[in-house]
């Protein structure tokens, strides 16, 4: 994606935009086509689990998941772990959980597998835990072992999809009573709702940046934030103002981390090297921000409730 800067703008007269140019991206080339596969494995190892527990990002409670688990494995009883809580704003909890019981699920938690929140409310003997990519699962399984069983790892986790490849043997995460856990590859969904539901999911992770573009995810991200007054990045990066434009934003970024590229220009008298922000390296590190919550916690699911 090209870049151009426009007239900076300040948060005192900044006109956020009112939509995201969505300009007729094709949502399905971010998704591959080989997880149908792990869901019919999932299918197949149906037999041998007495629970399902689905993990989700809580900072998008109501997009992005996958229907076709209820679908497919919706045979066993099923609660919702929605992950992450640490970096969701939920100050409309309640609101979410009505809107997801009006969807038929009645069994949710919100948990922060990372620091083991919200963890000894989980279930018993043998469970499949099944989810999109990059919400959690792996680190759900890790946590319950380190709570019961005293443990570390069992699991092999990552801030990408795509680290579970393979449904595994039952890893025990309890003696008393014995647990027993399925870990899953993710499996998002072969038809997204909307590309802005599938930028939702590229920001928290569950697709690979270089599929989206980096600097079209930084832009979404800017407009949410921007959209929401959620201002915190423009005090992490010591702008000085908000600002709408991303190449103004990604340039200031890249200026205030030191994070630049050599780059050929042709002119009428041979090459010149000049030296310019390195916008992508920009966009990295302001998607990384938002990842970690350095910018304060985020709910994208806003417009939905």
């Amino acid at each position: 994606m090209k870049l151009f800067p426009r007239v900076l703008c300040d948060a005192a007269r900044a006109a956020w935009r009112e939509g995201f140019a969505l300009g007729g991206r094709d949502v399905a080339r971010w998704f591959p086509g080989h997880m149908a596969k792990g869901l019919k494995r999932m299918q197949s190892s149906l037999k041998l689990v007495d629970c399902i527990i689905e993990v989700h990002d809580a900072r998008i409670p109501l997009s992005g998941r996958n229907p076709l688990f209820q679908e497919t494995l919706g045979l066993k009883p099923h609660l919702l772990v929605l992950n992450k809580m640490d970096l969701a704003d939920l100050k409309e909890q309640q609101k979410i959980i009505h809107h997801l019981e009006g969807e038929g699920l009645n069994n949710v938690i919100f948990t922060n597998c990372v620091k083991d929140e919200n963890v000894k409310q989980n279930l018993e003997y043998c469970i499949m835990v099944i989810g999109v990519p990059n919400v959690g699962k792996s680190s759900l399984i890790n946590s319950l072992r380190r709570q019961h069983l005293r443990k570390g790892k069992a699991t092999r986790v990552g801030g990408e999809p795509g680290v579970t490849r393979a449904v595994m043997s039952r890893i025990q995460v309890c003696e008393q009573p014995l647990m027993f856990l399925l870990d899953t590859p993710g499996v998002l969904a072969p038809q997204i709702q909307s590309v802005e539901t599938g930028l939702k999911l590229a920001l928290c992770g569950s697709v690979l940046d270089h599929l989206v573009g980096e600097e079209t995810l930084a832009d979404y991200l800017l407009y949410t934030l921007n959209r929401h007054q959620l201002l915190g990045y423009v005090q992490h990066y010591s702008l000085g103002g908000a600002c709408d434009d991303i190449a103004s934003v990604l340039k200031r970024v890249a200026v205030r981390l030191r994070k630049t590229q050599r780059v050929k220009v042709l002119t009428g008298t041979g090459d010149v090297t000049v030296i310019q922000p390195d916008y992508s390296a920009a966009a990295r590190d302001f998607l990384r921000a938002f990842r970690s919550g350095v910018l304060g916690r985020v709910m994208l699911d806003r417009d939905v409730l």
